[in-house]
């Protein structure tokens, strides 16, 4: 117990004593002499950095502009550092956020190069991709993997009905033009920059292991864009907006089918304008479609009437002896009429009893 207050004694006969608050000493802790300021390039580097934060991010280029911002700084504090201070640490410090600045500079220009597009493809990306805001890096993408560009002579068949499966691949007409046919009759024309066989890649999403029903013959020499179905599909499910500006394009491509079956007559002009419309059917099976004529006993005397200049509805609806599809029944026309027609006597012959009850 004794060797206790000799333990403690000892311990405090080695501290150091505390600084004495005297009145020479105030200077160090109460900072009341400021030194002087620092030179131009001092404060130059804090408005540099200060200008760089304070972009704002609505700018297009605001990360770019912050990355020079941010390098001009540092190169300031740098000079500074090693011209009036001869601060080595200072001057270190900054040389390393200059490197890594310029690094992320670096990187920013790389993303923002200008991408090169295929000559043969610039077509089809300024028509089809461009207005839905695709960017060039992501159509290289899509076009630079597992897509070929192939060529067909006139008289070629892209595809022969009951022959070629609809399972294979995806084109886009490039150059020429393809003429579709059922059963040796004429539907309707393909012209560039146009899917071929959109219908098929719509209407056999579910169901797979089908053929065309119909044929499609190149009418020129013809160049296209062929993807791999099977490998476009597994892109597009991991890109979420490239899926949806294919369910649209292919949406609209079907639509303008639409429009060409029921007036094979249409020229290249019009289907242009009609590309500039939205998609009414975009969920519509153009194979039903092109098909719906087939389903009928009279086929060749619909696709005469077709032939002639009239649509196939308006056909249907004119000649009530024609035999219908057991799949696809017209409406009547005048089922609504006859609805109100008859509503009309009765309601006549009811006023008529209800007044002779009166009198």
């Amino acid at each position: 117990m004794s060797s206790t207050p000799e333990l403690s004694s000892l311990l405090f006969a080695t501290l150091p004593p505390l600084p004495s608050a005297s009145p020479g000493d105030q200077n160090i802790t109460s900072c009341q002499e400021w030194e002087q300021t620092h030179q131009l390039l001092f404060h130059l580097g804090n408005l540099s950095l200060l200008l760089g934060l304070i972009i704002p991010t609505t700018l297009a280029l605001h990360m770019i502009l912050l990355r020079l911002l941010l390098m001009t700084g540092c190169g300031l504090f740098i000079a500074w550092a090693a011209l009036y201070r001869c601060n080595l640490d200072v001057m270190v410090w900054n040389v390393v956020f200059l490197l890594v600045n310029f690094m992320h500079l670096f990187f920013l220009l790389y993303k923002r190069r200008p991408i090169k597009i295929d000559r043969e493809l610039r077509s089809v990306y300024k028509r089809m991709f461009e207005p839905l805001h695709v960017k060039e890096a992501l159509f290289q993408r899509l076009t630079g993997q597992f897509c070929t560009i192939q060529t067909l002579k006139k008289g070629q068949a892209y595809a022969a009905e009951d022959k070629t499966s609809v399972d294979e691949r995806l084109s886009i007409l490039l150059k020429g033009k393809m003429k579709v046919s059922y059963r040796g009759h004429f539907l309707h024309n393909i012209y560039t920059n146009s899917f071929i066989d959109s219908p098929e890649f719509r209407s056999t999403e579910m169901h797979r292991g089908e053929k065309f029903q119909v044929t499609i013959m190149a009418e020129e020499n013809c160049k296209f864009l062929c993807w791999s179905r099977e490998r476009l599909t597994y892109f597009l499910e991991s890109d979420t907006f490239l899926n949806e500006v294919f369910r649209y394009l292919i949406g609209k491509d079907i639509t303008n089918k639409l429009y060409s079956l029921n007036d094979p007559t249409l020229s290249d002009k019009a289907v242009k304008k009609m590309d500039r419309q939205p998609s009414l059917c975009s969920q519509l099976s153009m194979m039903q479609m092109r098909n719906s004529m087939a389903s009928t006993s009279d086929t060749d005397d619909v696709l005469n009437q077709i032939l002639r200049g009239g649509s196939a509805g308006s056909s249907l609806q004119k000649s009530p002896g024609t035999k219908t599809s057991a799949k696809m029944k017209p409406i009547a026309e005048g089922m609504e009429d006859d609805v109100f027609e008859e509503a009309a006597p009765a309601s006549s012959g009811n006023m008529a009893s209800t007044s002779s009850e009166e009198v």
